[in-house]
């Protein structure tokens, strides 16, 4: 099977590297982060008119029709400049909702306005004791003549400070734990009973906790059948992993490299550290973690095709087990081979391991997804 990129993706893979590499070093990714935005509006505005925030829809909604391969090469090039901008929260995340749970007047009205930038989304799903079980949803949605009143909280909503609409998860039926009974909510960022309080994570980037009392949500904001949302959810959840595996791939990329670098410049006893052999072996042990995460990274986007929603879900919670694995060892054996430079906050090296160590605990940690693999093998539902 032939794993190179289309002429059209090179092409595409080019102009976002050509322009990360002028305009997002690390020096201003830094300065972007004290922001008050905590991204770039320019860059935002290139991946809209580049078409990046219209690939993975289609193209009667005014996307570009891309495949989860088109979603393997964006990520990975965002993670090796360690973007900020709410790509992966709006086209990803939310777009997969969009795709298969909106309606066909909501995707004409939604997606071209994602795809020309002048929309920002963000999934509020997670809640403080839900951990990483999807159909653990507390917070109540009840149809009240024509809106939906919504109460409770969401937590770690990733880019939410900038979000102009969420898309949230609420109980229409059911009790907590229920499979059925979660619908989904477009809810704007500016609804009466909605409120957020931001914060900083670990890697830079920004999250909110959402608080919903008695905000009201007019009926039509209903995305899909009342009650059956879980399923799209569960989609977009996965396509959120295969996206962050991606990343971690061109992360680990970065960081070989920055080490590799330095034990080449580096020099201890008059001679450079590169030259000791059991730090060669432990440098080729990181190339080959790397490459081998690359491979798991395919496999997960290849998973997003499969029709077969047992064996999809199994794919990509493999991928990502070994990726938080894979990461973890990368990440720990870079910091350790720069020595004590490697963790101040003046090296990049250290937000690359902040950031690879964040995209393991999203969505599901290594135990989460082992187990997950494992229910799989059994025969457990």
């Amino acid at each position: 099977m032939n794993f190179d990129y289309n002429p059209d993706q090179v092409t595409l893979q080019d102009s976002l590297k050509r322009f990360l590499d002028k305009n997002y070093s690390f020096a201003k990714r830094q300065e972007l982060s004290l922001s008050q935005e905590s991204m770039s509006s320019k860059t935002w505005e290139f991946y809209a008119d580049i078409g990046l925030l219209g690939l993975p829809f289609e193209e009667a909604h005014g996307g570009m029709g891309g495949s989860p391969s088109d979603t393997l090469w964006i990520m990975e090039t965002l993670g090796q400049h360690l973007t900020l901008e709410p790509y992966w929260s709006t086209a990803i995340l939310c777009g997969s909702l969009i795709k298969t749970a909106a309606s066909e007047e909501q995707k004409l009205d939604w997606i071209p306005r994602i795809t020309e930038g002048s929309l920002k989304l963000a999934l509020a799903h997670t809640e403080p004791e839900s951990r990483y079980q999807s159909a653990r949803v507390s917070t109540q949605a009840r149809l009240n003549g024509k809106v939906f009143v919504l109460n409770g909280s969401k937590a770690v909503v990733l880019h939410g400070h900038v979000a102009d609409a969420f898309l949230v998860s609420a109980r229409t039926q059911g009790a907590d734990h229920s499979q059925e009974g979660i619908s989904l909510f477009w809810v704007d960022a500016t609804s009466p009973g909605l409120s957020a309080q931001t914060y900083t994570t670990q890697d830079g980037a920004r999250a909110c906790d959402l608080t919903l009392k008695d905000c009201q949500v007019p009926a039509q904001n209903l995305i899909g059948a009342s009650g059956g949302a879980l399923a799209s959810i569960e989609i977009a959840l996965e396509c959120g992993n295969a996206a962050l595996c991606a990343e971690a791939t061109g992360i680990m990329t970065v960081m070989n490299e920055l080490t590799l670098a330095y034990l080449k410049t580096r020099q201890q006893f008059g001679v450079t550290i590169g030259s000791f052999q059991a730090l060669q072996h432990r440098m080729v042990e990181m190339l080959i973690l790397e490459q081998q995460s690359r491979s798991m990274a395919i496999l997960a986007a290849q998973a997003l095709s499969e029709s077969d929603p047992p064996k999809r879900a199994r794919d990509v919670s493999a991928a990502k087990a070994y990726i938080c694995q894979a990461a973890q060892k990368v990440g720990q054996e870079a910091i350790q081979l720069h020595g004590g430079i490697g963790v101040t906050h003046e090296v990049s090296i250290a937000h690359y391991f902040k950031r690879l160590t964040m995209i393991t605990l999203v969505l599901g940690d290594f135990n989460h997804h082992l187990g997950k693999v494992s229910d799989h093998l059994l025969g457990q539902p």
